[in-house]
């Protein structure tokens, strides 16, 4: 189904943008905007840039201190629209596999962004998987957009800002002392996410406990491997405050998932389990919900049908992110008002931000009413600044 039948059967646009493609004429917060007539085209142009971690990131297989991203920028009659890409390791994407797929794109023989589906097709088809890549244009496009009509995302959705999520901070694994010192720089923060998945699990949990009592979220990243140890863990994380378990076990061990689910005090979420909604039906009885992410479905149209999809389902939803800048994390919280759980905390695990975008108040997000994905590019006195002013 394609996203304009998508949203007729949905209903989703009620409320929000009316598209008509023959007249280009837009009804927006009651007023009428007439799309005039150019000679423009579309201009698609990136730059390779890489995000500084404030502390190294260690997860259950992995540890980093920087993370790879290509922002994005299309251009159309004098507007401008961001996106970009995010390539932690284990999406297997990269800057030059990015830059790759980038290159190859042409989207000067479209003269008109409102025609999104004849666009994304295009970028769909032209090359197998590169979802990052393929999210870095459909960010950028939606921004576009927006910035056309006036509008923020959510409001041409017709979503409720009002109903977005608190949103977890992540503490990556780390030395008893470290663990404390992240603790108290999340202090703005109501929810916390732990990394857990090595032996020091229970160690990680009773070193947050000592210094603070707020809910707890734990992300295993794939790192148990007996289901008989991972339910007694998940029952004494439950005893300690902790509100789900998300990725217990290893993304191809379905049979383990599905017999922990089942037999779980707590939800269980897949996240590297997931990318895309043709992984949706086969997780039926195998997880409790899904954690989105623009960098594993291609984008904010795909993460978008999958809100509602998963939520037909029966799924719970969490909007979640890489290591991004706000250009990402704040396209991401567009769809916010839709999920059950939030986890948008990217940007604020980096020291390079290129970019301002939503805020997170008493723990909650706020979103900005700037129009298109809501960001609005930073100076830092680099190269960067000529890319995205």
């Amino acid at each position: 189904m394609d996203r304009r039948n998508f949203l007729r059967t949905t209903g989703i646009a009620t409320g929000g943008l009316l598209i008509s493609n023959s007249t280009k004429t837009f009804a927006t917060n009651n007023k009428f905007f007439k799309m005039k007539k150019t000679n423009s085209m579309l201009k698609l142009s990136f730059m390779p840039y890489t995000l500084q971690l404030r502390h190294a990131f260690n997860l259950a297989i992995s540890s980093r201190t920087t993370t790879p991203i290509v922002l994005v920028k299309i251009e159309f009659d004098g507007y401008c629209g961001f996106g970009e890409a995010s390539m932690p390791p284990y999406l297997g994407e990269s800057h030059e596999s990015v830059i790759r797929f980038l290159s190859q794109l042409n989207l000067s023989q479209f003269s008109d962004p409102f025609l999104t589906d004849d666009i994304l097709d295009y970028v769909e088809k032209s090359m197998k998987g590169n979802y990052a890549a393929k999210a870095a244009v459909d960010i950028a496009l939606n921004d576009l957009i927006g910035k056309i009509v006036g509008l923020p995302l959510y409001k041409i959705w017709g979503l409720n800002p009002e109903k977005t999520p608190k949103t977890s901070y992540t503490i990556g694994i780390d030395t008893p002392e470290m663990i404390k010192l992240k603790v108290n720089e999340a202090e703005p923060y109501q929810i916390l996410k732990v990394k857990l998945g090595r032996t020091n699990d229970k160690e990680m949990i009773e070193t947050i406990r000592s210094v603070t009592d707020k809910p707890l979220v734990v992300d295993i990243n794939q790192g148990w491997t007996d289901r008989l140890m991972a339910l007694d863990m998940i029952h004494w994380l439950k005893e300690r405050g902790v509100v789900f378990i998300e990725q217990p076990m290893l993304k191809t061990n379905l049979d383990d998932t599905a017999w922990l689910t089942q037999n779980s005090p707590l939800p269980i979420i897949a996240d590297e389990a997931f990318q895309t909604i043709d992984d949706l039906e086969k997780f039926k009885g195998v997880y409790t919900g899904i954690n989105i992410k623009l960098m594993k479905c291609g984008g904010l149209t795909a993460a978008h049908k999958i809100c509602y999809v998963a939520k037909n389902m029966g799924l719970k939803v969490m909007i979640g992110c890489m290591t991004e800048t706000s250009c990402a994390v704040t396209a991401a919280a567009q769809l916010s008002p839709l999920a059950d759980w939030a986890d948008l905390d990217g940007n604020l695990l980096i020291s390079n931000d290129p970019f301002s975008g939503l805020k997170i108040i008493d723990g909650k997000i706020t979103l900005p009413e700037n129009a298109g994905v809501g960001v609005v590019p930073l100076k830092h006195k680099t190269d960067i600044d000529k890319f995205i002013k």
